[in-house]
């Protein structure tokens, strides 16, 4: 092996300390400085109208009670330990039990 060839073998580990060790590296940080540009710039905005679930409780005499007008049965309760009702018309709790001394509806409407 002559002088020239260990001069190259020598120079060749020196260009490489002299040239940037990876452009991918620098690509990647374009590329992530770019993304987090366009993601600072999206704006969540939530709907100016925000609804609210307004409910009340509607007890009556008997098997049936009804809710308000505009409000909608969400659920049912019955006295004497009945655990069989029906919604009918969406607005009116329905215990099935024979003997039936109380009804509960629960009543509700997005304000």
């Amino acid at each position: 092996m002559g002088p020239s060839s260990c001069h190259l073998l020598i120079l060749i580990p020196l260009l490489q300390l002299i040239i940037p060790g990876s452009t991918q590296c620098s690509l990647d940080s374009i590329m992530d400085k770019k993304i987090k540009d366009v993601l600072n710039r999206l704006e969540y905005s939530p709907s100016p109208v925000s609804k609210k679930l307004s409910c009340t409780s509607v007890k009556s005499q008997g098997r049936l009670a009804s809710c308000p007008a505009g409000m909608t049965v969400t659920g049912c309760a019955c006295g004497y330990g009945c655990g069989s009702w029906d919604v009918q018309g969406e607005t009116t709790c329905h215990c099935q039990c024979s003997v039936m001394d109380w009804t509960t509806a629960r009543c509700c409407y997005l304000a």
